[in-house]
């Protein structure tokens, strides 16, 4: 018997190892989204101020944005195919000190700490979502992403039911989260490890380069950039502030504020997912524009909306934003093809954190 059976074709789509993968967003991006949802537990647990809410997201944004690059363009040039583990790690060691936390230091230890877990998590995911998507890349691409975003949306819902009616320390709840990603992550390190094995030196003769300037390309990939920071920007204000809007606005409660924040995150899953597959129809600069210039006319509205009004408002903002990221994300692979972990770092992270 061979001692290597397992064999690589870059042609066929490894569905399994994309839902595999898609899942282990999903668990990465709900720990992450647990953050902000949490804000008005936190704020009235320790008579926070709206500043201190900022630093709280701007820790943690600049734990990821900061590290992801780095750690992306290190592991382009050595892969390591068990670092999503050790990502999840981090991310468990941060839920633990949040459900712990018994002052404003503990509160920023803990988001750093799962800020850190998912700028070692990115780089590696996308890289094996690209490797299995047998050249569907914008398919591949928004089955990665709809696994985050609906992690992100579930969050507040979640949190809602387990841990705001019992308190605090029932965020250890996620830990279940964390504890099975490390299951699915374990079986994708074995697939991304035997394809490591299965292409070793021929690596080059698989990628294609597109045959352009290095002008052309590096201003591109700065327009794209431009493009998804202003993007994050949004989410970023939203998702920090949206439930305390509400609730002043509208007097309702905080479990009842979070419905709001699933209603915008749910969408951006929604939107991901169709803006993947039109930008294939339609083309991806026509999806681009439109995501561009379509949330405006919304969001100018929003603050005249009454609280019904307001739920369908935020879903379709949060629908049109969503729809550009796969066709913006392709692009940029696409452009920068042997620096897979570079491109996830720089628009998972840099981008989305300097955007919080």
């Amino acid at each position: 018997m061979p001692k290597h059976s397992f064999s690589y074709d870059q042609s066929k789509t490894s569905y399994p190892i994309l839902i595999a993968i898609a899942i282990a967003h999903l668990a990465n991006d709900m720990i992450q989204a647990i953050i902000p949802a949490s804000y008005p537990m936190l704020k009235e647990n320790f008579h926070l101020s709206f500043a201190q809410i900022g630093v709280i997201t701007f820790c943690f944004q600049l734990a990821s944005s900061l590290l992801q690059p780095v750690i992306g363009a290190y592991t382009d040039k050595h892969p390591k195919p068990y670092s999503q583990l050790i990502g999840m790690m981090f991310s468990i060691i941060g839920i633990i000190a949040l459900a712990y936390s018994n002052n404003y230091y503990s509160i920023l230890f803990s988001v750093i700490m799962v800020g850190i877990g998912s700028s070692i998590f990115h780089p590696e995911s996308s890289r094996v979502a690209f490797l299995s998507s047998g050249g569907k890349r914008s398919l591949a691409q928004s089955i990665f992403q709809i696994g985050g975003n609906t992690g992100s949306a579930l969050a507040p819902l979640l949190l809602a039911l387990f841990v705001l009616p019992h308190g605090q320390h029932h965020i250890l709840w996620f830990l279940i989260i964390g504890l099975f990603a490390q299951i699915v992550l374990s079986y994708i390190a074995t697939w991304y490890k035997q394809v490591l094995h299965a292409v070793k030196g021929q690596t080059k003769k698989l990628i294609k380069i597109p045959d352009l300037s290095d002008t052309t390309i590096n201003f591109s990939i700065v327009i794209l950039l431009l493009l998804i920071f202003s993007k994050y920007v949004y989410i970023a204000s939203i998702t920090s502030y949206l439930q305390f809007y509400m609730m002043e606005k509208f007097g309702i409660s905080d479990v009842q504020s979070q419905v709001y924040l699933f209603y915008f995150l749910f969408a951006i899953a929604l939107g991901t997912l169709f803006g993947g597959f039109l930008g294939d129809y339609l083309g991806r600069k026509y999806i681009i524009w439109f995501s561009v210039l379509g949330c405006a006319p919304f969001t100018l509205l929003l603050p005249f909306a009454s609280l019904f009004w307001s739920g369908i408002l935020v879903f379709i903002i949060g629908l049109i934003m969503a729809s550009a990221f796969p066709s913006i994300l392709v692009y940029a692979q696409e452009l920068l093809p042997r620096k897979l972990g570079m491109v996830s770092g720089l628009f998972y992270g840099f981008a989305f954190g300097m955007g919080g």
